[in-house]
């Protein structure tokens, strides 16, 4: 991978010339293409990307240690003060993908689509046997992000509204984790973005019990017909908002940018989010 290696940083501030980048695992490999991209394009820049969850991006830009948080949410009112009272500036928010947050099952079992209240109540618990929805006497397994993950917060918010998950839940550090764990398990669960899709089944999701069920895809995540779609961001600290930082912003929304994002298998900007 040509990720640019940097030297060490003193202080948390990036040494000149060079580009950090952390948070959401869900982005990694969208970012890492963009990077290795980028810098042909550029050979004088120096990217770097490191995940780690998009609480971990947020705590890391308002420490100055990285130029740019990719986060897979959006910020939250008390990371924006802690940005304001550690730069003086709200950080500069940019739409860079679409993503629609998909159901993992395994294979071989046969349900193939959920509405949102039914899948609340598998992972808050109400719902622990896959009889429960027409399967077999199986105990159903829960997968889940971690909770510094902004696709754990999100799946809280949009799908839980804000309940807590079981306490048989297993956290598991990133998609390609959850994934797998699902692939090896047939009667496990799990959620994550649209790029991390091989090894199982994804189900079609309904709002309702008794609304049309729909599948994860360009069409109905920019139109917001799948019910658990969601824009990926990057955020900056306004005054690092220059040079290989705002180049690299600016041409990630580009047509050749966002190129990329259809190819590795999320979901370009509609034309109205590319604006500045």
């Amino acid at each position: 991978m040509l990720l640019g290696l940097l030297a060490g940083m003193s202080g948390g501030a990036a040494l000149a010339g060079s580009v950090t980048i952390k948070g959401s695992d869900t982005m990694v490999v969208l970012t890492q293409k963009w990077a290795e991209t980028y810098m042909a394009l550029h050979p004088e820049a120096a990217i770097q990307v490191n995940g780690g969850g998009t609480g971990t991006g947020f705590a890391a830009l308002q420490a100055r240690a990285t130029d740019i948080c990719n986060a897979s949410r959006r910020i939250r009112a008390r990371e924006k003060e802690n940005c304001l009272r550690a730069f003086r500036k709200l950080p500069r928010e940019y739409p860079v993908a679409l993503d629609g947050l998909h159901l993992y099952v395994h294979q071989e079992n046969p349900l193939t689509q959920l509405d949102l209240p039914t899948l609340a109540a598998i992972y808050t618990g109400a719902i622990t046997n896959w009889s429960a929805l027409d399967g077999p006497d199986a105990p159903i397994t829960l997968y889940s992000r971690e909770n510094s993950s902004g696709t754990y917060e999100f799946f809280k918010e949009r799908v839980l509204e804000g309940r807590d998950f079981s306490a048989r839940t297993q956290t598991l550090q990133g998609t390609a984790q959850v994934l797998e764990a699902v692939a090896r398990d047939r009667w496990g669960i799990g959620y994550g973005g649209a790029a991390y899709g091989q090894g199982a089944r994804h189900l079609s999701v309904s709002r309702t019990r008794d609304s049309e069920a729909v599948a994860p895809s360009e069409a109905t995540v920019v139109s917001g017909a799948y019910p658990i779609s969601r824009f990926l961001y990057c955020y900056v600290n306004p005054d690092q908002d220059l040079g290989d930082v705002a180049g690299y912003l600016r041409w990630i929304r580009s047509d050749d940018g966002q190129a990329i994002v259809r190819h590795l298998g999320y979901y370009p900007l509609p034309p109205s989010a590319r604006a500045d």
